[in-house]
């Protein structure tokens, strides 16, 4: 079976074409009327949690309400995050939709569900990242959007392809959460190895703040720099916040250094730096990393620090006791910010963290045991990443070979499509 393709605004209702969310998030009214954005929507079609919607008054509902939904309305986002798909809730009928999000009503004869899942389809997907404009700010605006092509089975068979994948893709879904859950055991246990490793150190040595292991830190600094990657290692770049993350470091997280400027040269990361994140959200803030790989031509931005330790202390024993529950609750309490999305540590703070009094033999012998205790659970946790991989190749061919009737659905289970 093959379907016509036509554009997206072909199946809306002509009454109430695709719009964009207008309302700006403000202050939260919590008797108010709920708007709904990017950040609010879910990967399984609905909002993360009704009850936690920010709200806004109902005078200013009234006035933006171009961009209200009803019960049953498709919403897209559209801005940096673009593509989450969700169908209105009918508790969240005359709710709002702030910006970067859009409004689709389903036209007559155009079953809700099946626009949902066809707007999912790599067909849909690839439209829009053909689209989308910008290298920093990739955002889709409605005339591409209303422009995608998607396939129109007759009614009957929208709804036997949107019963499908409502039943097929949440047999996926329920694997996903599953091995989800698995990596959160699997995190779970390695903190647990580390924290159990750095209290008994403590225990039997005692404990001192960080400025006694440390000479200096070091803050970087962030020119204007290109959007994209240097392309090789002859090149100068600054390092991007995410270069340091969960306690790894990812020298191919930067932003190439134009030409017309002269690097820093002081600022070169160099291999075992231990380099600190300055900013972030309270629960990122203060991550660490030991610099390793190849790092030539590698900055430290303003919002990382390097810390310099003094002779004899490892850096791999300084970043694993960072990444311990007994620093990370001092990092969140002491993080300062008037935002909670953004907050900051000063280089008092981070001189201020307990480490244990390990001589340098007790170091290695930290670093070893947490190393050797988390080498399965690395085998383990790479498996598991890799089903999660397959499963979302597998579950994004199976919308796409439904929608565009590659098979016939009233027959078939889903669990030979993709094989």
């Amino acid at each position: 079976m093959t379907w016509p393709f036509v554009p997206l605004k072909r199946l809306v209702d002509p009454a109430r074409p695709i719009t964009y969310g207008i309302v700006q998030a403000g202050p939260d009214t919590p008797a108010g009327v709920p708007y709904i954005r990017p950040v609010d929507m879910s990967q399984d079609g609905g909002v993360t949690d009704v009850d936690s919607l920010l709200r806004t008054t109902p005078e200013i509902a009234r006035t933006y309400r171009r961009s209200e939904v009803a019960s049953g309305d498709v919403v897209v986002s559209i801005g940096p995050s673009f593509g989450k798909v969700m169908i209105v809730p009918a508790e969240l009928s005359g709710a709002n939709l702030t910006q970067g999000t859009a409004r689709v009503a389903s036209a007559a004869g155009i079953s809700n569900r099946f626009l949902y899942w066809a707007l999912q389809s790599s067909t849909a997907r690839q439209f829009w990242d053909a689209s989308v404009g910008g290298a920093t700010f990739r955002a889709l605006n409605l005339e591409p959007l209303g422009r995608t092509p998607l396939p129109l089975p007759p009614p009957q068979f929208q709804h036997q392809i949107a019963g499908f994948l409502d039943a097929e893709a949440t047999r996926i879904d329920r694997i996903v959460e599953l091995n989800k859950v698995l990596l959160d055991r699997l995190e779970e246990r390695g903190r647990a190895l580390r924290d159990a490793a750095v209290t008994r150190l403590i225990e039997q040595e005692g404990e001192l703040p960080l400025r006694r292991f440390a000479a200096r830190i070091e803050q970087g600094a962030s020119p204007q720099c290109e959007a994209i990657a240097r392309e090789d290692a002859s090149e100068w770049a600054v390092l991007k916040l995410s270069a340091v993350k969960g306690g790894k470091f990812d020298p191919t997280e930067n932003k190439r250094l134009p030409d017309d400027i002269t690097p820093i040269r002081a600022h070169e990361v160099r291999r075992d730096d231990l380099l600190v994140t300055r900013a972030n959200t309270p629960k990122l803030v203060g991550d660490v990393a030991v610099v390793s790989g190849y790092c030539k031509g590698l900055l430290i931005p303003d919002l990382i620090y390097r810390v310099g330790l003094l002779e004899g202390v490892n850096p791999r024993f300084i970043a694993e006791v960072a990444l311990s529950g007994r620093v990370r609750s001092l990092i969140e309490s002491t993080a300062r910010g008037s935002s909670q999305s953004m907050v900051k540590l000063r280089g008092e703070d981070i001189k201020e963290w307990p480490i244990p009094r390990g001589d340098k033999s007790q170091q290695e012998e930290l670093v070893r045991v947490i190393d050797e205790g988390s080498r399965a659970s690395r085998g383990l946790h790479a498996a598991i990443t890799r089903q999660l991989a397959l499963l979302a190749e597998r579950r994004q061919a199976l919308i796409t070979a439904a929608i565009t009737g590659q098979f016939d659905v009233s027959t078939a289970s889903g669990r030979g499509v993709t094989e």
